[in-house]
């Protein structure tokens, strides 16, 4: 496979990509704000098992079948994203219901939401298509898709631990401002808006 050099040079450019604050991370975030820590949690849990549909779906070649076909691309986009604007509009009218209770489930509710948020994001396998080729030799003695599986998860996990410092980082700053149902019905609100903004950046976002 690779040489230690470019071993590095994997580690170095997949950190830069995990840790720059992107839609993932945002995401996270509004699912902790939502419904506390253990939402978030499950929320990057979610999101973490969604990679690696995509990393099989780059291995075995499916991803190229979405890149060639545009309307299958932009058909699942738009899936994606009505599907973010809807569990968005679904925290605002929680948080407008007395007592401000939140119908995102804190336990397998976020997890099922994340999981298919992220696997509604096709912009997930464009990024694995492009990145990992650059790091993956057909002269190896690895088969070309044990080395998409095994980069792909290198990569998968860094994004999540990226997604966890975001939710532990909004479980800090809900902890301090949850003290009113007022405060609290804010939060789900500010989650929501940003899971709308979220879903219209993916619907108008070009590629």
């Amino acid at each position: 496979m690779m040489s230690v050099a470019q071993f590095i040079t994997f580690l170095a450019t997949a950190g830069v990509f995990a840790f720059i604050p992107g839609p993932a991370m945002l995401y996270a975030a509004a699912q902790t704000m939502a419904g506390g820590r253990r939402s978030g949690l499950m929320a990057s849990l979610g999101l973490h098992l969604g990679g690696y549909a995509h990393i099989a779906a780059a291995a075995f070649g499916l991803s190229v079948l979405l890149a060639g076909v545009p309307v299958l691309y932009m058909g699942v986009k738009l899936c994606g994203a009505i599907y973010l604007v809807w569990l968005g509009i679904s925290l605002f009218r929680s948080s407008s219901r007395e007592g401000g209770a939140v119908e995102l489930s804190p336990g397998s509710g976020s997890f099922l939401q994340s999981l298919t948020v992220e696997m509604l994001n096709p912009k997930t396998a464009m990024f694995y298509l492009a990145f990992l080729p650059q790091f993956i030799s057909p002269d190896a003695s690895v088969p070309v898709p044990l080395q998409f599986i095994i980069l792909g998860t290198i990569v998968n996990l860094m994004f999540s631990a990226a997604d966890l410092v975001a939710v532990m980082l909004a479980g800090l700053v809900m902890n301090r401002l949850r003290k009113s149902s007022s405060v609290q019905r804010w939060l789900q609100r500010i989650g929501g808006a940003v899971l709308v903004g979220l879903g219209v950046q993916l619907a108008v976002q070009r590629g």
